[in-house]
């Protein structure tokens, strides 16, 4: 894979090709590919910093940024967390969740993170210090559980 171009960008700095990407790109993954139905669009956006991993052209990672207060009371939030699939086993989600960690505390300072991760990625967000903070959950028909990393934790890969 070529090198990715990371970059972190609001909502209001998003060209409309990058935004298309972006929606594409989400549907393709959870729409599509996970065979989920629900409301993408969720307002959340327009508050979120969004954090792209650009081969050339085309956009392979991705996950939006989103302030402390806006999904959980007392901490930040990434979410929306993907990569194309022919990505996968580049290291492109690796490098995506320390580039979106490392642009989540250059925004919000050494705030507490908190994440609604796929059950199968457990062990993937827990190689970034996020433990588990309580039960599996349904959402979206996709078993789900809630984590949360520390504030400022130090180590990153």
């Amino acid at each position: 894979m070529s090198t990715i171009r990371w970059q972190c960008q609001q909502f209001s700095e998003l060209s409309t090709i990058e935004l298309y990407k972006i929606l594409q790109l989400r549907n393709a993954v959870f729409v599509v590919e996970q065979d989920c139905v629900y409301q993408d669009c969720d307002g959340k956006d327009f508050s979120a910093w969004h954090a792209s991993g650009w081969v050339d052209d085309e956009l392979i990672a991705y996950c939006r940024i989103l302030p402390p207060g806006l999904s959980y009371p007392d901490a930040a939030s990434i979410g929306r967390v993907l990569t194309a699939s022919h990505a996968r086993k580049q290291q492109a989600g690796k490098k995506l969740i320390s580039y979106s960690i490392k642009n989540l505390y250059r925004l919000f300072g050494k705030a507490k993170i908190t994440i609604s991760a796929q059950l199968y990625l457990k062990r993937f967000y827990e190689s970034f210090h996020f433990v588990q903070n309580g039960e599996i959950y349904q959402e979206d028909n996709i078993e789900h559980i809630q984590m949360i990393r520390a504030k400022g934790k130090a180590k990153m890969q």
